[in-house]
């Protein structure tokens, strides 16, 4: 566009005055603060100014009054999607069910109804019977003793909060000896050695990548340790030429010297994955057993509550950990202890984890109950979107989070395509549908794995489907 038509253009442009006098205004003043409006106008006048200088404004000039309204128009529906949460409920088709991404675990139906119970007043730290302060911990501190074995328990806002308490509390200002085959990175690009430096702890490390003995963790005593850290490698594996001792000989390695042995388990689990048919993990309990001192995992992973790190193990290190000036900074609120203490509830009878946890659910269901879920819905979706074109696969679902990293789960997917349309278009309007729904892309479709779909998600996602196919 030419330097002229340009700036005559630009000339005819509303002022945010006139645009705020027309009658579509009023009604924007008065759902939303007036300092919002004026910015967003404001936002959509820059945006046309940008366009007519660059030539992509197109079409003859509209009217003054129309081009006020459609501006108008258009910052009501931006002040009006400022309003949706941020955080919104999504259907997961992706098959990691840990996800990240999508909060990890969803919690079971007494997690959420206790999150509603406590929203309000709640006996945080009272004692109904006495009257007076009561301790936050007690009830889930009660649970996990019952539930692990352990002489005592504590609870922060995630695992890596509990090590950096545990090393805090035992090691500041002396050494932890750690393999270097156990230096992991976490998610977010956060590091054991990292936080260990802010724990004030002194790292030593011990052994090779692949190969750590009992003897090492024994050579490298001296008076200034305090304390052995063993993390247990739950989002990798290093596999062939390896060597590592059992936790039971560090522990007695430990017990030799008086210095406490602590273990990071990471994902942290209380039932025997085997009974269901996936690899062994390591219980907390094994670990207790074994010796370890201090046992931290996370509450939000196979534990399947609330964001949470759990510390168990002999009482004289947690009340340590409890009186630390830190535990006040890294402690849970309400919300987070009644969410936890509800579903740790359902550990008590495998019965109940069946009918109530829907990750012990998802990580535990045949795959022939899942196929049957998946070819009742396609059915469905085959009645209302006869054009499109979708089957019934096998796919593999995972753990997500760390958790198995190396054991596929099998699981079903519908996959489906669109005449006329990419794969990845489609995938965005399920995203951007309402639910939306999170399904992954591969070699030119899209696939909804049924394992992390739960019953109750069907007519949504079927409602879902209809729209975004019909586009």
């Amino acid at each position: 566009m030419g330097g002229n038509a340009a700036v005559g253009l630009l000339r005819k442009l509303p002022s945010v005055d006139f645009i705020l006098s027309r009658p579509l205004a009023a009604a924007l003043l008065e759902r939303f603060p007036r300092g919002e409006v004026v910015e967003r106008i404001r936002g959509e006048l820059d945006q046309l100014r940008e366009a007519i200088l660059k030539g992509e404004f197109q079409s003859d000039f509209l009217a003054r009054e129309v081009l006020a309204d459609e501006i108008l128009s258009r910052t009501r529906n931006a002040l009006e999607g400022s309003l949706r949460p941020g955080f919104r409920r999504v259907i997961n088709a992706t098959g990691i069910i840990l996800h990240t991404n999508l909060g990890r675990a969803p919690l079971p139906g007494p997690a959420r109804r206790s999150l509603l119970n406590v929203a309000g007043y709640c006996t945080l730290e009272i004692d109904l019977e006495k009257g007076e302060r009561g301790d936050r911990l007690s009830p889930v501190e009660d649970l996990l003793r019952r539930l692990t074995g352990a002489e005592a328990a504590a609870v922060v806002n995630n695992n890596a909060a509990a090590v950096l308490l545990a090393l805090n509390t035992l090691a500041k200002g002396r050494e932890v000896i750690v393999s270097r085959g156990q230096l992991i990175e976490i998610g977010g690009s956060f590091r054991l050695p990292e936080v260990m430096e802010r724990s004030g702890a002194i790292m030593v490390e011990v052994g090779t990548t692949n190969k750590t003995r009992a003897s090492d963790y024994a050579a490298a005593i001296t008076e200034r340790t305090a304390a052995i850290l063993v993390a247990h490698p739950s989002n990798y594996r290093v596999l062939g030429f390896t060597e590592e001792p059992e936790l039971g000989e560090v522990a007695e390695i430990a017990n030799r010297h008086r210095i406490p042995l602590i273990h990071d388990l990471g994902g942290g689990i209380l039932i025997p994955f085997e009974n269901y048919g996936l690899p062994h993990e390591p219980l907390v309990q094994d670990s207790l057993r074994a010796g370890a001192h201090v046992v931290t995992f996370s509450g939000d992973k196979v534990i399947g509550g609330p964001q949470s790190g759990i510390i168990v193990g002999r009482r004289e290190y947690v009340d340590r950990m409890r009186r630390n000036p830190l535990m006040r900074a890294l402690r849970c609120d309400k919300l987070i202890l009644a969410a936890l203490e509800s579903t740790l509830q359902l550990f008590r009878d495998e019965r109940w984890l069946r009918h109530e946890h829907p990750v012990f659910r998802m990580l535990t269901e045949p795959v022939s109950e899942t196929e049957a879920r998946a070819q009742r819905f396609a059915q469905r979706l085959r009645g209302v979107c006869p054009s499109a074109t979708m089957e019934v696969v096998d796919s593999s679902a995972e753990a997500g989070s760390g958790t198995l990293p190396l054991q596929p789960i099998p699981s079903k997917a519908i996959r489906l395509r669109q005449p006329g349309g990419s794969a990845e278009d489609l995938a965005r309007r399920l995203r951007l549908s309402e639910p939306p729904v999170i399904p992954y892309v591969k070699e030119g479709w899209v696939y909804l794995d049924f394992r992390t779909i739960a019953e109750e998600e069907l007519e949504d996602l079927l409602e879902v489907l209809k729209g975004a196919l019909a586009a």
